[in-house]
């Protein structure tokens, strides 16, 4: 009997109508193995006498997973191979089954929270509502006005989110434990618009949930997580702007490719600081410890009326002025940074809707939080200024890598001490930084026999400029050193101790070695070379000890206009 004169009954009668029609075209289609075909739909239908099609769209098969995915670990461990067995799968199969089936599950029950909240029937007024709100966290929270202020605000954006083109992080961090940050995330949560708390979330999960009901995420205990794993900062830095607020994933067994949505608010609670790029996408609520004399009410005693009429007229605000917030133009403050002015620009639109003193408190606020967290700077910052302290103090114009390593890890208030592991920082360590900004070790010139790696202030200039404080790079005494200011070197020759002169060497354009002879004040002590002097220029393998002038070459010039100052040496 030919394949395709087999009697297939069994199958044809159980099957679905999508598994006959599967069927029928590879039976008929070109190049297909009918046995193969035949041992499938046979597979079929005992797949079907178990209680699951192939297909995974048979009721009683679902009801089963369904089931076991509700069981607690130890009761499905129990179950998970005689029920692989009875559905005729794999237990490694099963397993996934069930722990998708969970996550759906448990996708589903927090959506559920995210409730949206009624408005209440009457226009309200801006200003009031957000004394409201502010008045309700300085009654359970201990914190600065400037930082109440700011969660008054942060809670308000979270009901004109969908008119907005910013979406700043809510950052509540505070140096030790016991600070509130716990407490103040559940007043903001209760206050904000389809709140959802989680201690901890994955990656999956977050864009997930955004995807399905963005909420307001509120994740709490973020230095325990956080920090690590570099997915899920990657997923919340995402939902910054409205633009770059997605994420790609590929789903389901045909690895289908799918947009997901990162546009939500989110507030962030942890101890310490968290990674640079999340704080720089956020409004930092600064906590402390409260003292003995600082009293404030506790959360779990408040009336939840309180809340609940709250969050009612937060919504009729956002029903109201979201539109006019959304094409609002704030002035913003030209102290802030390009990333806080866009943190704090629907904040600040807010407030100027409030009008009153908001507009004016809600600057402060921007100025004060924001001050503070720029005097925490980054390692790469703080390695350029450390780096041009070096040359400052040094007053030179190049340096080896060996020496400006010495001093960078001679401080023991900075990390490169200890940036190794608890190790000096290393030369492939400060080098691979210094790529990072274009900078690249090269051969410098410190002497006429020494030439090692290392750098020149020149190199330097653009990062200081672009990275720290100022457009210029300040030198000894706050002075400004311009690009054409010389730079004397530090690098000695042979002594002239003995007639009261020393010599410094430079190399000078075209790789010559100038000596410059000054006299000391002080027995061994280098004059900067700015008063009186005079230069030695000669060739480099000649001892300055001994100079020659043979009229080729080698010769004396004045380092400054002289007329008959004391000290002035006559050659």
């Amino acid at each position: 009997m030919a394949d395709n004169d087999l009697d297939l009954p069994d199958y044809f009668e159980t099957g679905s109508d999508e598994e006959r029609a599967d069927a029928r075209r590879r039976l008929n289609g070109e190049g297909w193995n009918a046995s193969a075909v035949v041992a499938d739909c046979k597979e079929a239908v005992r797949h079907k006498a178990a209680g699951v099609s192939r297909h995974g769209g048979d009721l009683a098969g679902m009801a089963e997973i369904e089931r076991l995915a509700a069981l607690d670990p130890i009761s499905y461990d129990a179950e998970r191979d005689a029920a692989a067995t009875r559905l005729g799968c794999r237990v490694s199969t099963l397993d996934k089954q069930v722990s998708s089936k969970k996550a759906e599950t448990t996708l589903s029950e927090a959506v559920e929270l995210c409730a949206d909240t009624e408005p209440c029937a009457y226009p309200v007024s801006v200003a009031e509502v957000l004394d409201a709100v502010r008045a309700t966290i300085k009654r359970f929270i201990v914190c600065e006005p400037e930082t109440a202020t700011a969660a008054s605000l942060w809670v308000a954006f979270t009901w004109v989110i969908d008119a907005v083109q910013v979406a700043p992080l809510a950052i509540v961090t505070a140096p030790e434990k016991g600070c509130g940050k716990t407490q103040l995330l559940d007043v903001i949560g209760r206050l904000s618009r389809r709140a959802l708390f989680a201690s901890n979330i994955s990656p999956a999960a977050t864009f997930r949930v955004i995807e399905a009901k963005a909420p307001t995420l509120l994740i709490d205990e973020a230095d325990a997580f956080f920090r690590e794993n570099e997915e899920l900062r990657g997923v919340i830095n995402s939902g910054h702007t409205r633009t770059s607020a997605y994420v790609i994933r590929t789903v389901g067994d045909n690895h289908e490719v799918r947009q997901f949505s990162t546009w939500s608010a989110k507030a962030i609670a942890g101890i310490g600081r968290l990674p640079g790029t999340v704080m720089s996408r956020g409004i930092i609520l600064n906590l402390r410890r409260k003292l003995k004399d600082e009293k404030v009410e506790r959360l779990r005693h408040a009336e939840p009326a309180l809340f609940e009429m709250l969050a009612r007229k937060l919504a009729r605000f956002g029903l109201d002025y979201g539109p006019s917030i959304g094409r609002a133009r704030p002035d913003l403050p030209d102290a802030l940074g390009d990333r806080a002015q866009d943190n704090w620009e629907p904040l600040l639109a807010i407030a100027d809707a409030a009008g009153g003193n908001w507009p004016k408190e809600a600057r402060r606020a921007a100025l004060a939080l924001c001050g503070a967290e720029q005097d925490a700077v980054s390692a790469n910052e703080e390695l350029l200024k450390d780096i041009r302290d070096a040359f400052d103090v040094e007053r030179v114009d190049r340096m080896a890598m060996a020496e400006l390593l010495r001093r960078l890890v001679e401080d023991e208030t900075a990390p490169w001490a200890t940036w190794n592991r608890g190790k000096p920082m290393t030369a492939r360590q400060l080098g691979a930084k210094l790529k990072e900004f274009g900078i690249h070790a090269g051969t410098v010139h410190v002497s006429a026999y020494d030439k090692p790696k290392g750098f020149k202030r020149e190199q330097f200039r653009d990062a200081w400029a672009r990275y720290l404080d100022g457009q210029n790079c300040p030198g000894l005494n706050g002075d400004m050193l311009s690009p054409d200011t010389p730079l004397p070197s530090v690098t000695r020759s042979p002594s002239y101790n003995s007639l009261g002169f020393e010599v410094t060497e430079e190399v000078t354009e075209g790789n010559s070695l100038s000596h410059h002879l000054v006299q000391s004040p002080v027995e061994g002590e280098v004059t900067d070379g700015a008063g009186d002097r005079r230069k030695i220029v000669q060739s480099p393998l000649r001892s300055p000890e001994k100079p020659m002038f043979s009229g080729q070459g080698d010769r004396v010039t004045d380092g400054t206009p002289l007329s008959g100052e004391k000290g002035v040496i006559r050659l």
